[in-house]
């Protein structure tokens, strides 16, 4: 049988231990197999510390299989997507592990529409990878290696054209920017300036080690965020994970604004601005997105987990919006990307079209208490210990949802637990109205994993 090789949102692994340059060439090697000889494929990458010697493998692979390989540089995996349609490009390959931890780095593929490429190309390249398949050119049809640099600023005057900037530059707000020290260390500061914020940037400068604090957003990581805001009198500040294709948010307050919020508040605008419409999100969204668009005449379609599985069901539900509770949100009328700098202007534009505080309107939104744990296990055992706990929380559950991983419901709220498709853990999510009632999901959640684990253990 293939090994599987992507994840929920393409291959992320540590560096120097299954990420060799040789495991790189040969995947490079066989997606050059896969597309049309002579096709450019667009290449770019974050700032990890390995990023630039992996994607010149990538370039360098696909150049001998008789391709044109266009490298935009440090790019957000956004701005990626946003050019490969208008590259013209048959695919684009991105060297990337997103939030993951400094240690990993990863590949992920977009096809030429600017998506992330369907189940089906992923199953080739993994086929591909196992036989070891290469495009492989004679010396006269050797591909070349050309440059693309002002891909950052040709993004930032993509979202620029979907906002209203004179108003938003009437309000002359102040943002606090966390970078992360990732890719978005250029364009999302200058997208601020053009639309006449007041800036005050942390950790903007790229370093691939993530000094600043860890590269996913959780409440934790945006400590320094939260203090920022309120010493300046900042009206709201944003934090981008690694390759900014998330953005989470702080209020003027400093309080952290969980993804589900976010999600559930530009969610509701687009429905109203629709006059109804799909929004998509996965399995593991709060009640909060249906309870908010649902008056306006919003429906919620609910997918895997993952960008992917998300951004191809909006299509095919032609949905008004999509995202994740995690920040990752998508607004199809730019493109149908996770993409924190569109998020970023989009709370912009809204806060200057309704005059009113970030704050004042999430108060505004139903609200629940949502838990998340990460719970550290080997992936061989994650199949077998997730349909363990559903197995025995089955008995003493209302329904459960087998959509991705098990999601088991009771009266008042609800947990899922999921294998995560990028780190060796398991996630678990447990939601109620009441915060005791959400714990106790949890821990529910947390025990039935703790037994599984200990008797798979056992077993081996």
């Amino acid at each position: 049988m293939t090994a599987r090789l992507f994840g929920t949102n393409g291959i992320r692994e540590v560096v120097g231990e299954k990420l060799t340059a040789a495991f790189v060439t040969r995947v490079a090697g066989a997606i050059a197999s896969t597309i049309p000889v002579g096709a450019p494929v667009v290449v770019g990458r974050d700032g990890r510390t390995s990023s630039f010697a992996l994607s010149r493998i990538v370039s360098s692979t696909l150049a001998m299989g008789g391709h044109r390989a266009i490298e935009v540089g440090v790019l957000p995996t956004p701005a990626v997507q946003y050019l490969v349609p208008r590259l013209s490009a048959q695919l684009a390959v991105i060297v990337t592990a997103s939030h993951n931890p400094a240690e990993f780095n990863g590949l992920k593929c977009i096809a030429a529409d600017g998506l992330e490429v369907s189940r089906s190309i992923e199953q080739a390249i993994e086929d591909a990878t196992e036989k070891g398949t290469a495009a492989s050119a004679r010396y006269t049809d050797i591909g070349t290696i050309t440059t693309v640099s002002d891909g950052g600023h040709r993004y930032v005057e993509g979202i620029l054209g979907q906002v209203d900037v004179a108003r938003i530059r009437k309000r002359k707000l102040t943002v606090v920017l966390d970078c992360g020290n990732g890719a978005s260390v250029e364009t999302s500061p200058a997208l601020l300036r053009r639309l006449g914020c007041r800036v005050v940037t942390l950790n903007g400068h790229l370093d691939g080690t993530f000094p600043g604090h860890p590269s996913e957003p959780t409440e934790p990581n945006t400590r320094d965020a939260q203090r920022t805001v309120a010493a300046v009198d900042a009206d709201f500040g944003v934090i981008h994970d690694g390759d900014a294709d998330r953005a989470v948010f702080v209020d003027h307050t400093g309080r952290y604004v969980p993804g589900e919020e976010t999600l559930a508040l530009l969610a509701r605008d687009a429905v109203e601005r629709a006059h109804g419409g799909v929004v998509v999100s996965p399995v593991s969204a709060s009640q909060s997105l249906e309870d908010a668009i649902a008056p306006l005449g919003g429906s919620v379609f609910y997918t895997r987990i993952g960008s992917p599985a998300v951004t191809h069901a909006m299509v095919d539900q032609h949905a008004v919006f999509g995202g994740e509770e995690n920040g990752g949100i998508i607004t199809p009328k730019f493109q149908y990307a996770r993409d924190g700098a569109m998020t970023l202007a989009s709370v912009l534009d809204l806060l200057a079209r309704l005059e009113r505080p970030l704050a004042d309107l999430l108060a505004e939104l139903p609200h629940y208490a949502l838990v998340k744990e990460r719970i550290p296990c080997p992936t061989e055992l994650r199949p077998q210990v997730v349909e363990w706990v559903g197995e025995k929380l089955q008995k003493e559950a209302d329904r459960i949802v087998t959509i991705d991983g098990v999601k088991v419901f009771w009266d008042g709220g609800w947990m899922l637990l999921r294998p995560s498709g990028t780190e060796p853990l398991l996630r678990l999510f447990a939601e109620a109205k009441d915060p005791k009632r959400a714990r106790e999901f949890a821990d529910l959640g947390l025990a039935a994993v703790r037994e599984a684990l200990a008797q798979a253990k056992g077993a081996g």
